[in-house]
């Protein structure tokens, strides 16, 4: 189903300090993915992560690693809500507004060393 497509399209992405991907670390699990349907074929995708730790300057990255993966591989059409498990990051509110304003979102794929991290986090493993 939808669900299942939205999880296994976030379980693959790796830490961007690990080698292990976001699944292995709990940071994504299968509880903090919900679809709702919105509008005819119409999706709204609300993922919940919880960075490794909480004052983790990564959430930001995780959160637009997320973000960049699902909008090119979610198979319909989706509007997308990515946040920070509530309690488990000492600037969440922050870091909620950052990876879910487009331009704010759009300005950071354009920092090449950013970009970098990005895509080889969301790279399908071989």
């Amino acid at each position: 189903g939808r669900l299942s497509s939205a999880l296994d399209i976030i379980r693959t992405i790796r830490d961007p300090e690990k080698p292990n991907t976001l699944e292995e670390l709990e940071v994504v699990t299968e509880s903090c993915v919900e679809v709702h349907e919105i509008g005819e074929d119409e999706y709204l995708v609300i993922i919940r992560f919880t960075p490794t730790v909480p004052h983790c300057s990564l959430a930001t990255l995780i959160g637009l690693c997320l973000r960049i993966k699902l909008q090119r591989c979610l198979p319909f059409r989706h509007k997308l809500e990515i946040y920070i498990s509530e309690g488990t990051h000492s600037t969440e509110e922050d870091i909620n507004k950052q990876i879910n304003d487009k331009e704010r979102v759009a300005a950071a794929m354009e920092n090449p060393n950013l970009r970098e991290i990005v895509e080889q986090c969301v790279m399908e493993p071989d």
